[in-house]
Parts: C-alpha cells; structure tokens; sequence
C-alpha cells in the first residue's frame, strides 16, 4: 500500500493539493508548554537526554498545531559531546565546547552515548498520528566542526578558516563525516522517515572551501545513508548559499533542499523542476502583525503549489514569536 503521509509524498516528488508543513525548531521557547517542562528538566542536556522528556517536547507542537511532521528534539552538537568534548550551554551565550585535541575524539561511542535519542524517537513513532512524518537531523560536518574548533558560537568564524588549512582539518571532518552518518542511520532503525543535514554555517566559506567542506562531506555521509536505506528522504539544509544551490543539489545527491529566507520565490519555483524543496518564510515575519504572517505565507502558498514542496520558515522560529501568528499561519497553509 502507498504510503499516503502527505510530505513523503511530496519527497517522492508528488504535487499536494495543499502544502504540508513543519516549522523548524517548531519544539522550543516560543511554547509555554516547553517553557514549563524546560525548568523542570534542570538543564538543556537534561532535556536532551532523557528521552520521555525529550519525545514530550517533540509532540507538544504536533498536539497544539497538527504539523505534518515531528522533528526530534535534540541538538546538532551531540555529535562532538558523544566524541568526548564537554558541552555546556550558558544562558545568554549558548553552547560552550571544551578545548578540541582531534587525537582525544572518542570514536565508535554513537550507539551507547546517544541511546537516549533513539529512545526517544522509539516514543514518539508511538504516539505519533499515522499521518505524520517522524524527521531525525544532524549537524552538517562543517558547521559542526566549526563550533569544535571555536569552542562555541562565532561571528567571524576566524578561527575554523585558519585551522581548515592544516592536514588536522581534513582528519575533523573525516570523522564527522563517518560518526554523523552512523548517528543517522541508527536514528532510521528507531523509526525516523526523513531526515535533515543542517549546516547552518554553509554560506561563510568561498566556492573552492565549500566544495571541500561542504560538498564533499555531505555527499559522503549521503551515500553512506542511501548505501544502507535508499528509501529515506534526506532533506539538505545549507543555510546562505547564494547562487551554488545548483552544485550541493547536483553533487551531494539529497532528495530535496530546505531554502533560507534569502532565497527568492522565484529561484525556488526553478529548483523545484529538479527535486522538492523546503521553505522559506523569514522567521521575522513572525514577529510582526498578524495580516502580514497570513500575506507572506499566502504569497509562499501560491508562487509554489505547481511543484512538490513543503512549507516550512527560513531557519528556526524565534523565541519571541506570538502563538497567535503561529496559528493564523497555520489556518492559512489548512485553507
């Protein structure tokens, strides 16, 4: 029997009638109900790792808004904790990472340091409605790496640009490269549908580095998911890249390509000739009135409904973001 989850058709390339939809970050602070759970869990990691909390935070937004799919609730730098680095995320800073020594990763600890995610997916493909698409995710292996060697966030990303010129640099994101499409291949055997490479930092490398350290490592981790389960979606995220959309679609093999906000409508509807894509309100709308959350997601609806696609925002939701905007957008992509 055909699958008749309405995205998984849309990753096969099928025209909807009406676009599904999920939002990124979709399980986070703009929901009192993570709000609440969040300051009991004690910390972010907490929240993370203990799965009956973590699948809890994956369903609330699904219950309150009926999004056609759950993405797990994690983070994309478990990565280099489960290879043995400290993590730490202080409030008004984020993530803080300990000192990188390549020689010191842990290898080969996926399996038993991130069991609590794979618990956690277990849960919510429970509990989920059969209509919705479970989506497990990962850091791409530059913007992971990027936090590794800059010990957190970064502006000017001066340190991963001067470090990606020594031999080191490449032996970072050929272990990433290997740990990541291991921790997602163990996320499909929990019972993930889709799944996403987020790289997030994509856009701040010039064209020769980004076939390196984008290109490259992403293909790899591709085909060593599509080598084991051929059947998965893999939805690529590499946020700010201008006009080498094209190349990663080309290069990388994913299945369909989630667009940032920069990315205009009309690019969009050109790349839709070639696979699905994903995409791409501005998360600042959001913030904004009401009429205009209902116009932009409108004007979305309309310029790609002739080709397979799925609504989503541009990058994650803010903080911020009124639920009433969230429901008014919602009420329209259901329209």
């Amino acid at each position: 029997m055909a699958c008749e989850k309405p995205i998984i058709k849309v990753l096969r390339k099928e025209k909807a009638e009406k676009p599904p939809f999920w939002i990124m970050r979709q399980a986070g602070r703009y929901l009192p109900e993570y709000r609440e759970l969040r300051s009991k869990a004690g910390s972010f990691l907490n929240l993370c790792y203990t799965s009956e909390l973590a699948a809890e935070v994956t369903l609330q937004p699904i219950r309150r808004f009926g999004m056609d799919a759950a993405i797990i609730f994690s983070d994309i730098l478990v990565i280099p904790h489960a290879l043995g680095m400290t993590l730490d995320y202080r409030e008004g800073e984020g993530p803080v990472l300990g000192d990188l020594d390549i020689k010191k990763l842990k290898r080969g600890n996926i399996k038993n340091h991130l069991y609590p995610v794979f618990r956690a997916l277990q849960i919510v493909k429970e509990e989920l409605p059969k209509n919705v698409t479970l989506i497990g995710f990962a850091g791409a292996p530059w913007t992971v790496a990027t936090y590794m060697v800059e010990g957190g966030a970064s502006k000017d990303f001066a340190k991963s640009k001067e470090f990606s010129s020594r031999p080191e640099f490449q032996e970072l994101i050929d272990i990433l490269v290997e740990e990541t499409a291991e921790y997602l291949i163990r996320q499909i055997e929990a019972g993930a549908e889709v799944l996403q490479i987020f790289d997030s930092w994509a856009g701040v490398l010039q064209e020769f580095e980004f076939m390196k350290w984008v290109i490259k490592p992403t293909r790899g981790i591709v085909k060593r998911i599509k080598k084991i389960r051929p059947e998965i979606p893999i939805i690529g995220f590499p946020k700010g890249i201008g006009n080498m959309f094209g190349k990663f679609i080309k290069e990388t093999g994913v299945d369909a390509i989630s667009l940032d906000s920069s990315v205009s409508l009309e690019f969009a509807k050109d790349l839709q000739k070639i696979l699905p894509v994903q995409g791409n309100l501005n998360p600042e709308i959001m913030l904004k009135d009401k009429e205009i959350v209902i116009r932009e997601t409108k004007k979305i609806k309309h310029t790609l409904k002739d080709g397979p696609f799925i609504f989503n925002l541009g990058h994650g939701i803010l903080p911020t973001t009124p639920i009433e905007n969230v429901e008014a957008m919602v009420t329209e992509l259901r329209e």
